[in-house]
């Protein structure tokens, strides 16, 4: 059959309509993948630069562990009360001579310290007023024995209030009815010495038995320490006490001095240590031997202790004797003061 040629034109121009019709439906599909592919790629990239930047992070967290190096040690120096003074003007020295070190003191009566060395607190160096309490730590194996060495010695002396309100002039007068002394505690190095002191003139004729318990009878407190002694007194709350000649130095403005006799006196000896447990042994042992040291002698006499080497003067290790000629009709003592203006 015959078609006509308006039927073969519509036929035609829908199947090309069909065909550019069908080109989309085909292409659909494959124009979403472009865009997944750039996500995908900018993820990447997203967590490579989350990673470079965390790099840095992590560098600049690193060096936290440098400063704690960098800030040093810490030696820890438990020592007498009556080394206070002595001990705070050897620290600048010793710390200029171990950079990065720091010097911290503990300051108590000895009997305190060793207590507390015994019970763990840490430590690294020990030094004491007498033999006695380097023994207790010995014995708690906190101390070698054999390590321990004698720096430096001391000597006892009466104070009182500046004006002496008491007329205290003699040893013998601590035995006047209704004194009030202020006394270290006989734990305590400086109150055994008293108590030594005490015993010594208990045995002589001028002073009778009854000497010592005269003058406990007057004793209105007892302290833990030596500067405590010397602080109620240098406040005038007791008549007299005794302490240390270099304790009594630190306030001599407000204390004044009665002498003990030498015969009855006691020469305090002072030993000092490396703590065998101490975070660090051999700044525990430079410390040590420091302070045995003619340099750290020289300060220790200054401040009036008496050096290792030498007589129970209390003259520096290097001390020049002094010659005095002529014809001396009057016997005198001569202070330090005296001797440099002597020689000005």
């Amino acid at each position: 059959m015959r078609r006509s040629p308006m039927v073969l034109l519509t036929l035609l121009l829908t199947l090309l309509l069909a065909a550019c019709g069908g080109a989309p439906a085909a292409q659909a599909p494959t124009s979403p993948p472009a865009p997944t592919t750039e996500p995908t790629a900018a993820v990447t990239t997203a967590a490579t630069d989350a990673t470079t930047a965390a790099t840095p992070a992590a560098t600049a967290a690193a060096p936290t562990t440098a400063p704690t190096t960098a800030a040093g040690t810490t030696l820890y120096v438990f020592a007498a009360a009556s080394l206070t003074d002595a001990f705070k003007a050897l620290a600048p020295t010793f710390e200029a001579a171990h950079p990065g070190v720091t010097v911290v003191y503990n300051f108590a009566g000895a009997q305190q310290l060793a207590a507390q060395i015994n019970e763990g607190a840490p430590a690294d160096v020990f030094a004491s007023a007498n033999k006695k309490q380097m023994d207790a730590v010995i014995a708690s194996s906190k101390v070698i024995s054999g390590t321990e060495h004698t720096f430096v010695r001391n000597r006892l002396v009466v104070i009182t209030p500046q004006g002496n309100p008491a007329g205290i002039t003699s040893l013998k007068d601590l035995a006047k009815p209704g004194l009030k002394l202020v006394f270290e505690a006989k734990e305590v190095p400086a109150g055994q010495y008293t108590l030594d002191v005490l015993a010594k003139a208990s045995a002589l004729p001028e002073y009778t038995e009854s000497f010592s318990a005269t003058v406990l009878a007057n004793v209105v407190s007892y302290e833990d320490n030596v500067r405590s002694v010397l602080s109620k007194i240098a406040l005038g709350e007791g008549d007299a006490g005794v302490v240390y000649t270099t304790d009594s130095a630190t306030q001599a403005d407000k204390v004044a001095e009665v002498p003990i006799p030498d015969d009855l006196n006691v020469i305090a000896s002072y030993p000092v240590a490396p703590l065998a447990t101490s975070a660090s042994p051999d700044l525990a042992q430079a410390f040590v031997d420091f302070v045995l040291s003619p340099e750290a002698q020289q300060v220790l006499v200054s401040y009036g202790f008496i050096p290792v080497t030498g007589d129970a003067s209390g003259a520096a290790p290097t001390a020049k004797p002094v010659a005095v000629s002529g014809l001396v009709t009057t016997p005198r003592s001569f202070s330090a003061d005296d001797l440099k203006a002597y020689s000005s």
